[in-house]
C-alpha cells in the first residue's frame, strides 16, 4: 500500500515493478469527522510528541481526511499530510488550507517525492496494520526525519491475553474480517512492532497501551527517535 512491491515471474529472468497504490482500496471518506478511535489515540499521541521547536514541522503519514493534522495545526506545527485516499486528501485540502496534502505513499524516496526538508516529527495512526510491505513504509518514515527527530506510530494491539480472549469468544471473523477490502492484514504485538522500528534504525523506543484494561488494550503507540548521527 505504501511503496513498491518487487515480484519476479517464475522461470523467467524478468521482473515487474508493481505499485502498491494500484492495489489500494480507497477508504471512502465522506466528511472531515475524526475516526472513531481518535479520542482514545490523541491524548497518547500528544503525550509522546517532542517539544515543538520554532517553526516545527510535522508529517502525518496516512493522514486520511486530515483530522489529526488539524490538531497539529492548532498546536502550532507546520504540517504536511500524505495518504493514498483521494477522497481523504480532497477533504483535508478543503478543511485545512494552510497545510499541504499530497496523494502519496511512504518509501525511502518520500522526501524527494515531496521536495521537502526532513521533519521534526513523523506520525502515523492506525496505518501499519493495513500494509503488505511495512518495512518499506517504516524506512520511508525514518528517512523523512531529521537526525534526532521522533516517530510516533499507533496500531491495534495484539498480545497473548487479548488474542486468547478473542479466540475464546470466537470473534476472529469479525475482529480481523478478511472480507474487508483494504482491511487489517497485519496483527502487531509490542514485540513485533518494536522489532520493525529497531530494524529501521530507531532508538529509545517507548510503548504506550491505549484503551481498555492492561494487556487487553484496544490499540498501542510506539515511538522512536532517529539517532542524531543518522
Amino acid at each position: 500500500m505504501f511503496g513498491p512491491l518487487r515480484m519476479s515471474d517464475a522461470g523467467k529472468n524478468t521482473a515487474k515493478d508493481i505499485r502498491m497504490a494500484d492495489l489500494y482500496t480507497d477508504y471512502g471518506y465522506s466528511d472531515e469527522s475524526e475516526c472513531h478511535v481518535m479520542p482514545l489515540l490523541l491524548p497518547v499521541v500528544q503525550s509522546l510528541m517532542p517539544q515543538r521547536p520554532p517553526q516545527g514541522r510535522a508529517l502525518d503519514v496516512g493522514c486520511g481526511n486530515g483530522s489529526l493534522c488539524g490538531v497539529l495545526l492548532r498546536d502550532g506545527w507546520d504540517v504536511v499530510g500524505i495518504d493514498l485516499s483521494q477522497s481523504g486528501i480532497d477533504i483535508a485540502r478543503k478543511t485545512h488550507p494552510t497545510a499541504r496534502f499530497e496523494m502519496l505513499g511512504a518509501d525511502d524516496q518520500l522526501l524527494r517525492h515531496l521536495n521537502e526538508q526532513p521533519f521534526d516529527v513523523v506520525i502515523s495512526t492506525e496505518v501499519v496494520e493495513h500494509l503488505y510491505a511495512p518495512r518499506a513504509f517504516i524506512k520511508g518514515c525514518f528517512s523523512a526525519l531529521k537526525p534526532g527527530g521522533r516517530f510516533i506510530c499507533t496500531t491495534p494491539y495484539h498480545g497473548y491475553l487479548k488474542n486468547l480472549c478473542i479466540s475464546l469468544a470466537g470473534t476472529w471473523d469479525s475482529h480481523a474480517n478478511p472480507l474487508w477490502d483494504g482491511g487489517h492484514i497485519k496483527l502487531w504485538s509490542r514485540n513485533t512492532l518494536g522489532t520493525l522500528l529497531a530494524e529501521a534504525g530507531f532508538k529509545n523506543i517507548r510503548f504506550r497501551g491505549i484503551g481498555r484494561a492492561p494487556f487487553l488494550w484496544k490499540s498501542m503507540a510506539l515511538s522512536g527517535e532517529k539517532p542524531s548521527g543518522g
